[in-house]
């Protein structure tokens, strides 16, 4: 069976490392304080907070910002989540003081709850009663969990919708947030600007790649025959991205163990994995401006894009935080590209 994993949670055997940030956030949850856990997409955030969770018996509520698309859509995907730990009938009671009462229904197809509110309701009241049904609920020795995933998307669900979300969670006790984000430069204002609302809201953790020495121990373990030499390419490919890591070394292993292949085995890999994404790569680079495309062709080259006088700075600049905020570049030492394979091929069809 293939040992590594990559595009759903990673847990169990396939995960590696984050004994620091595993200890970190379960020490965060014994307490009264809540986290905010910021880094790039793919660096492993949701399979840490799963493991983190997967040891803890309080009841846990977990929301993703991405698909909220209003301030009633948000209660109501809260409430939906609050059905899934207790049944209607158990809180019932509960939601008395609800002045504007919900519709709950069954989907005939997958059998789920369901939960609308009239569509011209006051969003004010709607979010101000489903949030104190979630503080009714919560006791001190029934203490919740509520994670919430892309919380940078506050911002854009609608005006003020941010400061009168951080005025209700302020009040709320017996309650852990832990609000996750892939929007570095977003996740920064969110909560180290001080007239931003949720300025210093929780403990900020910022959740890097792997360590070489752990990540390359990891790798090599799995491969047949613990193959140092290929974990180091790999890695070397990679630069310990734990997504794309865990990617290319299941490819590896597979033409290893299944096409009995040892020549070049990592470049044959990151061959076929590129040519594998070749028409999603295309019409991505068609969609992008001409100026986004220079800058990505720089940083293909090892060239750092603002240190390159062909282009104004601020023209660069701009480029590379419109690049950042789209998830296609990050910044640890410098800037780079996020996707190794997406890195490849902008290199091999622009020699």
């Amino acid at each position: 069976m293939n040992p590594f994993k990559f595009g759903t949670i990673v847990d169990g055997d396939y995960f590696t490392d984050r004994v620091e940030e595993t200890a970190l956030l379960k020490q965060k949850l014994d307490s009264e304080n809540h986290i905010v856990l910021i880094s790039p997409r793919r660096y492993g955030k949701s399979s840490l907070v799963q493991r983190v969770l997967a040891d803890s018996d309080r009841p846990q509520i977990r929301l993703d910002m991405q698909y909220v698309v209003s301030v009633s859509d948000f209660a109501s995907q809260l409430l939906k989540a609050l059905f899934r730990i207790y049944p209607m009938e158990r809180i019932r009671h509960s939601m008395t003081h609800f002045r504007i009462a919900p519709t709950v229904s069954v989907n005939a197809v997958t059998g789920a709850l369901e939960v609308n509110f009239q569509p011209a309701a006051n969003n004010v009241v709607l979010l101000e009663d489903a949030m104190a049904l979630l503080e009714k609920v919560a006791t001190a020795d029934n203490r919740f969990i509520v994670v919430i995933d892309e919380f940078q998307e506050v911002v854009n669900i609608a005006k003020g919708f941010d400061k009168q979300l951080r005025s209700l969670m302020q009040r709320q006790h017996n309650l852990n947030y832990m609000l996750l984000g892939s929007q570095e430069s977003m996740m920064e204002a969110i909560f180290e600007k001080k007239k931003s609302p949720f300025y210093h809201f929780g403990q900020v953790v910022r959740l890097g790649k792997i360590p070489y020495d752990d990540f390359l121990q990891f790798v090599t373990s799995r491969l047949p025959d613990g193959s140092t030499g290929v974990a180091e390419e790999i890695l070397s490919f990679t630069g310990c991205h734990p997504y794309y890591t865990q990617q290319l070394a299941s490819q590896v292993w597979e033409m290893l163990v299944y096409r009995k292949e040892e020549e070049n085995v990592v470049q044959r890999s990151v061959d076929a994995l590129a040519t594998m994404h070749d028409l999603d790569y295309e019409r991505l680079w068609q969609s992008m401006n001409r100026t986004d495309r220079f800058t990505l062709r720089q940083l293909a080259q090892a060239q750092q894009p603002l240190l390159n006088r062909s282009q104004a700075t601020s023209t660069t600049y701009s480029s590379l935080l419109r690049l950042m905020k789209l998830g296609y570049v990050v910044k640890n030492e410098h800037y780079e590209i996020e996707d190794p394979f997406f890195f490849h091929w902008i290199s091999e069809n622009n020699k």
